[in-house]
């Protein structure tokens, strides 16, 4: 008699819409966080004080809002650049720049769109290279977020390549120098 009404109440907590809903429930929470992990953190992008300064080169990157990059950092604090080839440099250099942090730390990678100059992830931006377009510390990469407006950049720039994050070496960065 016992068994039988154990099965009564397995048969009400665990019924078919149950399962089908927590089985639902699992497949989102995995698919939200492969797609979380897939396109770097979930912080927002960070409005930087007018005394932030670029680790890199020292320079106070409130004065420079067309070139701003970001890194954001899981526990919250954040590094500030002028331009996208500093962020590069710091980011290639960490211990360098911040020996306290490694790269599994970071949780976004924010850089300027150069046509509607919003901030956008970078790691999914397209980066033209060898442009005639100069940044704050001279030959930058450009950052934009859809790939026919890096190609349209580079028609009316004097683009030599369009690259994506996973393409950028320390050696493009020092060659920009």
């Amino acid at each position: 008699m016992g068994n039988t009404r154990n099965k009564k109440l397995f048969s009400r907590v665990f019924s078919v819409p149950t399962l089908t809903l927590s089985l639902t429930l699992i497949v989102l929470t995995l698919t939200l966080t492969l797609v979380t992990d897939s396109y770097g953190g979930e912080r927002k992008p960070i409005k930087p004080l007018p005394s932030d300064k670029c680790p890199v080169c020292g320079m106070f990157v409130t004065k420079y809002p067309d070139f701003l990059a970001e890194i954001i950092y899981k526990d919250g604090s954040y590094a500030v650049f002028d331009g996208t080839k500093d962020m590069f440099k710091y980011y290639f250099n960490l211990k360098k720049y911040n020996p306290k942090k490694r790269l599994e730390d970071i949780d976004s990678l924010y850089v300027t769109d150069y046509y509607n100059l919003t901030l956008m992830d970078g790691y999914q931006a397209f980066y033209v290279i060898g442009s005639d377009i100069y940044g704050p510390m001279g030959r930058e990469l450009i950052s934009l977020e859809k790939e026919a407006d890096a190609k349209e950049f580079v028609k009316d720039h004097k683009g030599k390549s369009i690259l994506k994050f996973k393409d950028i070496t320390y050696e493009i960065i020092k060659g920009l120098d």
